[in-house]
């Protein structure tokens, strides 16, 4: 084990209780997807944390959403930099760390957004701690902390951040949930939300139904028609998973609404997807009702470029080499932040948080030994990115 590395991994180890307690304390500050407040005052503590560690840092401030903090340990501008990302809010509601504190038990820590994901924030934290602490100096460091990932971003320019901060940097880890069975992320599927609307004409059920011109009936139609446009081989998916309609039984439902999720491999097809359901909204089942489509927020498709590949074999290599196990390259179809900086060309990998499970749900459990190892992780595989 070379001297930095060795130096990094004992601070870790030196600083495990420090770590725990830094968990315990994000996690207890509620920072669900509409709490504005309470993300700010987890950025502003992270960002109290790196400004220590030398790190130039700045929020950027949107009216309806969480702040975005960018911190920069600028150590050899010469080189390009490497990149810990990830989200401060979580999917939590108010009052979720009242119903579900903090909590450790045979091992697994519990709490809102243990896992998803302050676990992964705090490993790479103290995994820049334990680089500073052992002399490290060969990149820069960026640390891209989004405010709204939750919500998609429905109310920040987050994306275009992420874009523009990332340009030009060697390598971005990003500290979304780890899996248990060692599976790195190297390809997400994109997230569209859109809305449809249908108008009708409302009437009496029992004396004037003949008059009427039923918004729910149209959008039945239109909900199956949706949902035949999945193509499995495309990796294309779309499920309507709200409808909403109709006022009571006894009258001809003049109006309708259904939300619409599609997932997808790839960035270049969203306007053919689009162009798609608009065409469902054209077509008129029931003569006398109109449509309309609202595209409402996405997240594009995590791309599994060369750069990501080679990425990926410097984390195995980490990996192997540390006794962590042996991940594998995987595939998901949730979407995440790590698109936006594999679209500035940055090499990216995902996943790289805290190992766990159940997360979005009450069960949500993070592994606490996956803490360490995680931020040992990443300090291995910036060190392997200088000899590779």
């Amino acid at each position: 084990m070379n001297d930095k590395k060795q130096k990094a991994f004992q601070f870790v180890d030196e600083h495990r209780d420090e770590m725990v307690s830094l968990w315990k304390e994000v996690v207890s500050m509620e920072s669900g997807p509409h709490e504005k407040a309470g993300i700010n005052l987890v950025a502003a503590h992270f960002k109290k944390i790196l400004e220590a560690e030398g790190a130039s840092s700045r929020m950027v401030e949107f009216e309806k959403a969480g702040s975005m903090l960018i911190a920069e340990i600028d150590k050899n501008p010469a080189r390009p930099g490497v990149i810990f990302m990830g989200h401060m809010d979580t999917a939590c509601p108010a009052g979720a760390i009242i119903e579900r504190p903090f909590t450790i038990k045979d091992g697994k820590a519990y709490g809102p957004g243990v896992l998803d994901m302050k676990g992964g924030i705090v490993s790479a934290l103290y995994a820049i701690k334990a680089l500073n602490a052992a002399g490290y100096d060969s990149r820069s460091i960026k640390v891209l902390l989004a405010g709204d990932e939750e919500v998609l971003h429905a109310h920040s320019t987050a994306p275009d951040i992420f874009i523009e901060e990332a340009r030009g940097y060697a390598a971005a880890f990003n500290v979304e949930t780890g899996f248990v069975d060692d599976g790195i992320v190297v390809g997400r599927k994109g997230v569209a939300r859109i809305m449809m609307e249908v108008k009708g004409v409302a009437a009496h059920a029992g004396n004037d139904p003949e008059n009427g011109r039923s918004a729910i009936l149209e959008m039945a139609h239109k909900i199956i028609a949706v949902q035949n446009l999945t193509d499995w081989e495309k990796g294309i998916s779309f499920n309507v998973g709200v409808m909403q309609g109709g006022t009571t039984s006894t009258a001809v439902p003049d109006y309708a609404k259904i939300y619409i999720d599609v997932r997808y491999k790839d960035p270049d097809d969203l306007p053919e997807i689009i162009k798609q359901i608009e065409g469902v909204a054209e077509k008129i089942y029931i003569a006398g009702t109109t449509a309309s489509v609202v595209f409402m927020d996405g997240i594009k498709p995590m791309k599994t470029t060369e750069g990501v590949k080679q990425l990926f074999e410097i984390v195995k290599k980490a990996y192997e080499e540390n006794g962590f196990g042996t991940p594998y390259a995987k595939s998901v179809g949730g979407g995440s932040d790590s698109a936006y900086t594999v679209l500035a060309g940055v090499p990216t990998v995902c996943a790289m948080g805290v190992k766990g499970g159940r997360n979005h749900s009450p069960e949500e459990y993070a592994i606490v030994e996956s803490l360490f190892e995680r931020a040992k992780l990443m300090v291995a595989c910036v060190l392997k990115l200088d000899s590779n």
